[in-house]
């Protein structure tokens, strides 16, 4: 009599199609994990134990048919007892096929503190319990603002599931409310994949890495390897990566995703925010919004840094999904906004101009980060990372192999820190200053109402330079002691007004529309970007000279060169001893922190 199918077998192997050195490779690999002793089980374990041998039709592409499916646990180790297999190593075998071929039957429910209880699909689950994503729990969402807002102390991993969660969310409500779109189960499932999976490819510290680091690199370095690198492309393929690395391919098909190669371009395609030519075109707009700049991305990290910093947010995200359909506009479908939600949208990017000004650009954060990517920087040579076939690789060049990309995490700093190679000691000497609160000196900062050609940060630190030595008093001063920080702040478009690019609807009107600022308040923004250039001192000695030679030399240089810019008729600016402020000075004390009205923690 057969004896009846585990439970855990919950698919028929039949439809999947594997590689027969992968399998061998899946449980020589699993079995190494147990004990060093049973590894030698597998030389004498040949597939024909537990699988049917009929069912092999050439060594590359086998169609499997296991025997334990047919037989049961019982005579799966029958007969792996029978080849002379122990009864403790044929259990862990056995373990390692269950495990290869389950396929969960029920989603997991993830208590969040921002969306509450949330249920993951059984799939996305699966992807979750691997190596490769859960090495998102060891890097920082915020990088290293965490130094400066301790409550920041989050990760990219429960960013990512949020993502998923709401993602999920958004298409299943437009599935739900708008048949018409024909929106099946694949691509619902695709968009979840795409959201989990959206910031696979992110360095140590986050944007730090292909930010801060990136820049240092080749203003220090000249290497270029990283010049056209981004996160996104290192997320689409961890995730290739991921799946040949877990034999998840066969677990993909199970779940529907039978074309699988299309399937794991369109998931690609959904993290780039990159449509191709599809009558679902707005199934782009979820993770990654390129038109718009609206997706579940911000929904989630706008909600969740707000969380973790301390900082309120005005927008509320669960309302815009009660208010979302697509509609067709020159005919591209687009997701769109009931009209009377357009205050909350604004909202919704006010909140992105208010983590930018007091978290995200924050001057002592900036500075840290820029410290950090210094270090690594400094330690990239010979810093080395082991990849496939044990090449060796770099901080700077680990993303060519995913394998080695997988152990770089927040850890990189620790590594470094108590690193005994003397090689390393500059970069050491860096995060010892960071670690010990001894960071650059602030100088002072100047905000141009306009783009200026001849405000930039070299010209900026040589006439500082020029000045000091004017001053004769035998010190000299190299630029590479300055470091000037130049960022933007706006509403995520640039200059412009962020609502340009969103389409509404209401209850009169099929066609979507756009809406022009007065139609909406008088008392929106007239600009909704900014430019803001930072400089720092990097040595203690000769501090207050420099002080002094920004604010009796350079305040009045760089007021010259904005008043040959003719400002707005609306805009008025006042210009602080030592600063060009829009509104209040900020003062900062030897470490870098702010002396008063400062979130940080030291």
């Amino acid at each position: 009599m057969t004896a009846p199918v585990p439970s855990s077998f919950s698919a028929d192997p039949k439809e999947c199609e594997w590689d027969t050195k992968s399998i061998c490779a899946y449980l020589k690999e699993k079995l190494d994990c147990f004990s060093d002793s049973d590894a030698k089980v597998f030389e004498d374990l040949k597939f024909q134990i537990v699988l049917d041998s009929e069912a092999f039709h050439d060594d590359e592409k086998v169609s499997f048919y296991m025997e334990g499916v047919r037989k049961g646990r019982s005579g799966m180790e029958e007969n792996l007892q029978q080849k002379g297999i122990g009864p403790e190593a044929s259990l862990e075998i056995i373990h390692c096929i269950e495990r290869l071929w389950k396929i969960p039957k029920e989603s997991k429910v993830f208590n969040d503190p921002i969306h509450g209880h949330i249920e993951i699909p059984a799939l996305l689950v699966r992807i979750i319990d691997t190596p490769e994503f859960q090495r998102l729990r060891n890097i920082k969402q915020l990088g290293g603002t965490y130094m400066v807002f301790p409550g920041a102390s989050h990760n990219r991993f429960e960013h990512s599931l949020g993502v998923a969660y709401l993602a999920g969310e958004l298409v299943k409500t437009l599935e739900q409310n708008q048949k018409e779109l024909n929106i099946s189960e694949r691509d619902i499932l695709c968009v979840q994949i795409a959201g989990l999976c959206h910031d696979l490819g992110h360095g140590p510290f986050s944007h730090l890495f292909d930010g801060s680091f990136k820049k240092v690199l080749q203003e220090q370095t000249n290497r270029k390897e990283m010049s056209k690198w981004q996160h996104e492309d290192a997320s689409v393929k961890m995730l290739r990566h991921l799946v040949k690395k877990n034999y998840l391919k066969g677990v993909l098909r199970l779940n529907g995703l039978n074309d699988l190669d299309n399937d794991l371009d369109f998931i690609a395609s959904l993290i780039k925010g990159e449509p191709k030519e599809n009558e679902k075109d707005f199934l782009y707009q979820i993770v990654a919004n390129k038109d718009s700049g609206i997706d579940v991305d911000k929904w989630d990290y706008f909600a969740r840094d707000s969380y973790h910093l301390g900082i309120g947010k005005s927008f509320d995200h669960e309302r815009l999904l009660k208010f979302v359909q697509v509609r067709t506009y020159n005919t591209k479908k687009h997701i769109c906004f009931r009209e009377k939600e357009v205050g909350n949208l604004y909202n919704m990017f006010y909140t992105r101009h208010l983590l930018h000004c007091r978290a995200y650009q924050h001057p002592v954060c900036n500075l840290i980060e820029y410290m950090i990517a210094e270090a690594f920087v400094a330690a990239n040579e010979h810093f080395k990372i082991q990849g496939s076939g044990k090449k060796e690789y770099i901080l700077s060049t680990a993303m060519e192999d995913m394998e080695a990309y997988a152990k770089l995490t927040d850890s990189v700093f620790e590594q470094i820190q108590h690193s005994q190679d003397e090689r390393l000691e500059k970069a050491k000497k860096i995060i010892q200053r960071i670690t010990c609160r001894e960071l650059y000196h602030y100088i002072g900062k100047t905000q141009p109402m306009e783009p200026n050609q001849n405000l930039t940060k070299g010209n900026l630190v040589n006439n500082l330079v020029k000045k000091l030595k004017e001053t004769k008093s035998g010190v000299e001063f190299d630029p590479k002691d300055f470091f000037v920080d130049v960022f933007s702040v706006n509403y995520g478009k640039g200059k412009d007004n962020p609502l340009d690019n969103v389409y509404f609807y209401n209850k009169d009107k099929k066609t979507p529309f756009t809406l022009k600022p007065d139609m909406v308040s008088l008392l929106l923004p007239h600009t909704f970007a900014e430019q803001v250039f930072r400089v720092y001192y990097k040595k203690r000695a000769n501090l207050e000279k420099v002080k002094d030679a920004w604010k009796r030399w350079i305040t009045p240089w760089i007021k010259v060169m904005c008043e040959s810019t003719p400002p707005r008729a609306s805009s008025k600016r006042s210009f602080a001893d030592g600063d060009l402020l829009p509104r209040k000075q900020l003062k900062f004390n030897e470490s870098g922190s702010e002396e008063s009205g400062s979130e940080e923690s030291g």
